[in-house]
């Protein structure tokens, strides 16, 4: 693949702790990602492990399908650009170091458009019948997983200056307002013991969000709760919980990082990778999440 083997890595980079007595072997988890990767998917392994230059076809294949407007439709042969789509696309361009392509700054550009005006996003109606359950139209669960992870890629790239829009001071970069709103229309529906009225993975995201905003409150009380649940969580949850929260900073040994680590090592097969809750088509993906929040 002209890309990353594991005898190239330190032996120190090939574990990632999570307990005395459990850790990750991430030598098998690479092994994993060469033998059953297609080509982009080792390529964002090789970028991933040693930040090794991506060559531009295969940008432009994990690119493809973009609608005019910017997004990403919700199947091969969909015409409207789906909010969610688009986030699952970003974070496989971001494994790229692809986010300051032209194609990433459309799709953020047209992600900041799609804000509502209390803040959060919508799939459009059309795709109700299309879209999976926590992206439907109308859903105001859907609609709280969306604002987290639109609100969280829109931080992620602002924060980097590596997207389209003007470079602003204020904490969130090139999207400050677009973020801004967003964390604040996860705040408003924030319990007080940290709970949240949606999905699972929606935790992580607005704890990204809220954290890159500086607003350690609400992101401390999120991760107390993500915390207490990761000993039953799947090995795919726990892999974009770790993958998410190490994208934004969060330094790997603070408890629910430690927590994290641990359910993936508990979780990691003797093959090396993870299984996905999605089908075995996307244990890749999920094991290329795992890479990421250990490394």
């Amino acid at each position: 693949m002209g890309g990353v083997t594991s005898a190239e890595l330190p032996r120190r980079n090939r574990v990632c702790a999570g307990s005395v007595s459990a850790v990750v072997d991430l030598d098998a988890a690479i092994g994993f990602v060469v033998a059953h990767g297609d080509a982009v998917e080792r390529a964002r392994l090789s970028r991933l492990r040693t930040g090794a230059p991506t060559p531009p076809e295969l940008l432009e294949m994990a690119e493809a399908g973009q609608s005019p407007d910017g997004g990403w439709p919700a199947t091969l042969d969909g015409d409207v650009a789906s909010v969610d789509a688009t986030c699952f696309r970003l974070a496989e361009l971001d494994d790229l170091g692809a986010l300051g392509r032209p194609a990433a700054r459309k799709a953020l550009d047209w992600l900041a458009a799609r804000q509502l005006a209390d803040g959060g996003w919508e799939e459009d109606e059309s795709l109700a019948g299309v879209a999976p359950s926590w992206a439907r139209p109308g859903d105001p669960e859907a609609r709280f997983f969306l604002t987290a992870n639109a609100g969280y890629w829109l931080a992620v790239a602002g924060r980097d200056a590596r997207a389209g829009g003007p470079l602003d001071s204020r904490v969130g970069g090139a999207y400050a307002g677009v973020v801004h709103g967003a964390a604040e229309a996860l705040a408003g529906q924030l319990g007080p013991d940290g709970s949240w009225p949606s999905f699972l993975p929606a935790g992580w995201l607005s704890a990204a969000v809220f954290h890159g905003q500086h607003r350690y409150d609400e992101s401390a009380r999120i991760l107390v709760a993500l915390a207490s649940r990761l000993p039953g969580m799947s090995a795919a949850d726990a892999a974009w919980l770790a993958a998410t929260l190490r994208r934004v900073d969060l330094d790997g040994t603070h408890p629910t990082m430690l927590a994290a680590h641990r359910r993936l090592a508990e979780t990691q097969r003797s093959d090396g990778g993870w299984e996905s809750d999605d089908g075995h088509q996307f244990d890749v993906h999920t094991t290329l999440a795992a890479i990421r929040g250990c490394r």
